[in-house]
C-alpha cells in the first residue's frame, strides 16, 4: 500500500509504501468500540465519597417526643432531611476500570489507523520544522491542507514549537508516535503523520516476522 508523502504546504513531494500489517487491516468496530470505552473508563478517578446517615456522625438521640409536639415525628438529627444529615444513595469510591489486554489493545489500533487510511483521512508529511512557536505558522499548514474538522498530529519526538504552535487551536491534538491510541483516533476526523512518526509506528506495532516479509 502506497500513500502520498507532501510537504507543509499540501505540495506531493513523494510516495511511501505502507506496512499492509498496521495500516492495511479490517475495520473491527466492536474491538474499537470496547477500547475506547475502557479508556475512558479508565480516566474516571471514582474518588467521590459522601456519608451516609449511618456514618455521619452524632444524632443518637431522638430529637423530640414521638408525639403532643405539633411537629413532625423525627428519629434523628441524622437523617438525610436534616441539614448535615447523611445522603441517600452516597456515592462512593470505586474502580471503574477496564482491563484491555495487550493483543485487544494492538489489534483495535491498527484497526483504527486501517481505517483512517481506508477512508484517505491519514495524511503523511516529509517532516515538519517550525522557526517559531507561532499559532498561526501551524494555522497555516491545516489551512493548506484544507483541514477545519478536529485532527490528530502524530509526531516524532518532543518539538516545543510545534506544541506551543498547537496549544490555542481547538480542534488540534498533537501527540508523539509512542502514545497513538484508539480514543484519539476515533475522536479525530483526520490524521496527520509526519514520516518519521509513521515509520515509528510501524516499528511498534509490526512483529518480526513481518518486519522481515517486508
Amino acid at each position: 500500500m502506497k500513500v502520498d508523502v507532501f510537504d507543509i504546504s499540501a505540495k506531493k513531494v513523494g510516495t511511501m509504501e505502507l506496512s499492509d500489517a498496521v495500516f492495511g487491516q479490517e475495520y473491527n468496530e466492536p474491538l474499537v468500540h470496547q477500547v475506547v470505552v475502557a479508556q475512558m473508563a479508565n480516566k474516571r478517578q471514582g474518588n467521590k465519597s459522601t456519608l451516609t446517615r449511618s456514618e455521619v456522625r452524632g444524632g443518637g438521640i431522638k430529637p423530640w417526643r414521638q408525639k403532643g409536639t405539633g411537629r413532625a415525628r423525627q428519629g434523628s438529627i441524622r437523617s438525610p432531611q436534616w441539614t448535615g444529615g447523611g445522603v441517600v444513595f452516597a456515592p462512593k469510591q470505586r474502580d471503574f476500570s477496564q482491563k484491555i489486554n495487550k493483543k485487544m489493545k494492538r489489534a483495535a489500533t491498527v484497526s483504527a489507523l486501517s481505517a483512517k487510511v481506508a477512508d484517505n483521512d491519514f495524511i503523511v508529511i516529509k517532516e515538519l520544522e517550525l522557526k517559531e512557536g507561532k499559532t498561526r505558522l501551524m494555522a497555516a499548514i491545516l489551512k493548506n491542507f484544507g483541514i477545519d474538522t478536529k485532527v490528530l498530529l502524530v509526531v516524532s519526538g518532543n518539538d516545543e514549537n510545534i506544541l506551543r504552535a498547537s496549544a490555542n487551536i481547538a480542534n488540534l491534538t498533537v501527540i508523539n508516535a509512542d502514545l497513538v491510541n484508539v480514543y484519539d483516533l476515533a475522536a479525530n476526523a483526520k490524521c496527520i503523520a509526519t514520516k518519521d512518526a509513521v515509520e515509528a509506528i510501524e516499528k511498534a506495532y509490526c512483529t518480526e516476522e513481518e518486519v522481515v516479509e517486508q
